[in-house]
């Protein structure tokens, strides 16, 4: 299984960037797709998930209504787009595959928590200039 995460970059805030995450090796529709960011010395934080079929999502409540992540199963990929970035956003951010067997997903606690989470990108730098 190899998950690949791009297109990170450096903008100014209130700008914009799609991340996405190409996954190959694994069954795509039978997992759920997260985002979740990483600042040096900070714990992994949770951003987004979405379901296998891509019917549900959520968000962490810092980025609710910034952020979209949505998914094409044709194409084995999911994305991030982000809007109204802000300096706090700058991270690294990681997508993450989790069993779609299980349900997890449904429980708040269970799906921003990245041990719920089986293959993990190498993730991609943002950088959000004040």
């Amino acid at each position: 299984v190899q998950l690949q995460a791009f297109g990170g970059g450096l903008v100014q805030a209130g700008g914009s960037l799609r991340l996405s995450c190409a996954a190959s090796g694994l069954t795509f529709t039978s997992y759920h797709m997260g985002w979740f960011r990483q600042v040096p010395g900070k714990e992994r934080e949770f951003v987004a998930v979405i379901s296998g079929a891509g019917g549900s999502t959520w968000y962490s409540d810092s980025v609710l209504g910034r952020f979209t992540i949505s998914r094409d199963n044709a194409k084995n990929a999911a994305y991030l787009q982000m809007h109204g970035l802000e300096p706090d956003d700058t991270a690294v951010y990681y997508c993450a595959a989790g069993d779609g067997s299980r349900h997890w997903l449904y429980r708040p606690n269970d799906r921003s928590n990245e041990r719920r989470y089986d293959y993990w990108g190498q993730g991609t730098q943002v950088t959000v200039s004040s």
